[in-house]
């Protein structure tokens, strides 16, 4: 699927100056899907999972990623390349961008357009806050304002083919003057505001993953496959204590779900081998 050069007069009517880049022959999800006939979700990665390795030789590690079977990275940072140059080594490697964590920081005023032309370039669609700053979730009045300024952002990149979205840790699950900040968020943001909803991060500040997933459904458009154990704090995914079947069911019928990130942030194995024992546990239940 092409995309049209952006024009100046399009940006125009989102309030921003300036012409952008253009990118054609972007894989999506739903490409992916296509023409594997299949309904299966595509499987990537964050790379915060394999940060270190990530410094040390990001080629490498994006290469051996690929040849685990993953179909996409989702970037928490950039190693000091530039858009074209990532693209390029995505594009060697037959991986698609399926997501970036996004500061807030960037998605305001004149920042907007370049986080815009830097996605464009890398084929991402999915523009995720991986957190807030605390002045933007400290009352209930501080997340519906920041609930209306998510709206308003969806739609200044909507014209893109872009979605905004927002990642929870554990915060987002404790009461704030009576009421759950991941209830006032979501319940206050339109359909587009994806919620990404991250399985373990969740459930260590008291969020059960399946409750928010039938709460908001079709929200779920990417999904942060965490592991949770109690028992073993550093259990990779199929050895934790999830309810994984429910959890893939959910997001396969009405989560709307896109695509499906691991991330794995323990130090059970050396990153490279924990992503990969993640990713082997799921292709035994036919996820990838």
């Amino acid at each position: 699927m092409e995309k049209e050069m952006i024009t100046k007069r399009e940006f125009l009517k989102l309030g921003v100056a300036g012409a952008l880049a253009t990118f054609a022959g972007c894989k999506t999800a739903g490409e992916i899907t296509k023409k594997s006939g299949k309904k299966r979700i595509p499987v990537g990665v964050q790379l915060y999972s394999v940060r270190t390795e990530c410094e040390k030789d990001l080629p490498r590690t994006i290469n051996a990623v690929a040849k685990m079977g993953y179909k996409g990275v989702e970037f928490a940072g950039y190693y000091a390349r530039d858009a074209k140059t990532l693209r390029k080594l995505l594009d060697d490697v037959g991986l698609v961008c399926c997501g970036t964590h996004t500061g807030l920081n960037t998605l305001l005023d004149d920042e907007l357009p370049k986080t815009i032309e830097f996605n464009q370039i890398l084929g991402n669609e999915f523009l995720i806050v991986p957190s807030l700053p605390e002045e933007y979730r400290k009352t209930r009045e501080d997340w519906q304002k920041t609930a209306q300024l998510f709206n308003e952002l969806s739609n200044k990149v909507k014209p893109f083919d872009m979605w905004v979205g927002y990642h929870n840790h554990g915060v987002e699950f404790k009461p704030v003057d009576g009421e759950i900040p991941w209830d006032i968020f979501f319940g206050r943001t339109k359909k587009d505001v994806v919620m990404q909803l991250d399985t373990g991060n969740a459930m260590s500040g008291g969020g059960d993953p399946v409750v928010f997933l039938k709460r908001y459904p079709g929200r779920a458009k990417t999904v942060h496959i965490k592991p949770f154990s109690k028992a073993k704090p550093n259990a990779v995914i199929g050895d934790d204590e999830l309810p994984w079947k429910e959890i893939f069911n959910l997001c396969e019928t009405i989560g709307g779900t896109r695509w499906y990130i691991v991330e794995y942030e323990s130090d059970a194995y050396p990153p490279l081998v924990s992503i990969e024992k993640c990713l082997e546990a799921i292709r035994r239940w036919g996820k990838a």
